[in-house]
């Protein structure tokens, strides 16, 4: 009996690594901005930045945040396997740091104006996880 591989099925979902000390740092309260410092690549440092600071009225640092952890995740992605398309899950933890850095990329690039920046990282953020998108932006 021969085994064929399901062609149409897609990519398989991506999973980035964990990055413990990084993760229990910032639950434990720690400022964003010092694990950020302290483990550059966490991408969820770099969303509780930009979440922090467009909380607080500052679109355009929000922006750059965001943008700092969106390129230090597509980078964890690549290492991972992805190919530049396919399910990122939400359910797995070390990839929601990323994912919410695509949505505050989005919500930031809208803010200053730059809508088909957002309208391109919405539709990235919900091809990629639709749980993800579902829980960020309550819809």
């Amino acid at each position: 009996m021969e085994s064929h591989e399901n062609l149409l099925a897609g990519p398989p979902p991506t999973l980035l690594p964990d990055l413990p000390e990084a993760r229990e740092a910032l639950a434990s309260g720690a400022k964003a901005s010092d694990v950020a410092a302290s483990f550059p690549a966490h991408p969820a440092a770099w969303a509780a930045l930009a979440e922090e600071y467009f909380a607080s009225g500052h679109a355009v640092t929000s922006y750059a945040f965001a943008r700092t952890g969106y390129h230090r995740g597509l980078d964890q992605l690549r290492r991972a396997g992805w190919k530049g398309h396919g399910p990122i899950p939400w359910e797995h933890e070390p990839n929601r740091g990323f994912l919410r850095c695509l949505y505050a990329l989005a919500r930031a690039a809208q803010s200053i104006g730059e809508k088909d920046e957002a309208e391109r990282c919405m539709t990235f953020l919900k091809d990629s996880s639709a749980e993800a998108h579902a829980a960020l932006t309550g819809r």
